[in-house]
């Protein structure tokens, strides 16, 4: 007997762009200062829910949200560590990162992280590639 079997390779579309950002400020605090040196307005939402441990509970992440009406671009500003892990376990060193969804001008984001490199309490800000992420699926709301 002869099998015939079926590959399904799943993707993920990960159309976003990703910034790692180090600093040992509060979520708010950090939130504050982008704001004042972006002019953005960042404002807390629902936390970010992610079934990372198995458990019967699902791990909650810290989540801010802006976004540009004229281009719909919107701003994730999101806490790696959260109340009972890391968002991406595989960068413990990143605090928080910068989401960005749909699109941004090349630009845009490069004086958006060298502003954001500015602030004295930042210590870091750097783009990463999504498809670099092992646990990029964390990252997909």
């Amino acid at each position: 007997m002869i099998l015939n079997r079926k590959f399904l390779k799943f993707e993920f579309d990960l159309d976003f762009v990703l910034i790692a950002v180090t600093t040992s400020l509060k979520d708010y605090r950090a939130c504050y200062l982008i704001n004042k040196a972006l002019n953005f307005n960042f404002a807390k939402v629902a936390d970010l829910e992610v079934d990372i441990n198995n458990n019967l509970e699902p791990v909650l992440f810290s989540r801010y949200h802006y976004s540009w009406e004229t281009t719909e671009t919107d701003f994730y500003f999101i806490a790696n560590k959260g109340s009972d892990g890391y968002l991406v376990p595989e960068m413990r060193k990143a605090d928080y990162f910068l989401l960005i969804k749909n699109y941004i001008d090349e630009n845009d984001l490069d004086n958006l992280i060298s502003a954001i490199n500015k602030i004295p309490e930042i210590v870091t800000a750097i783009k990463i590639d999504p498809k670099k992420v092992k646990s990029r699926e964390n990252l997909l709301f």
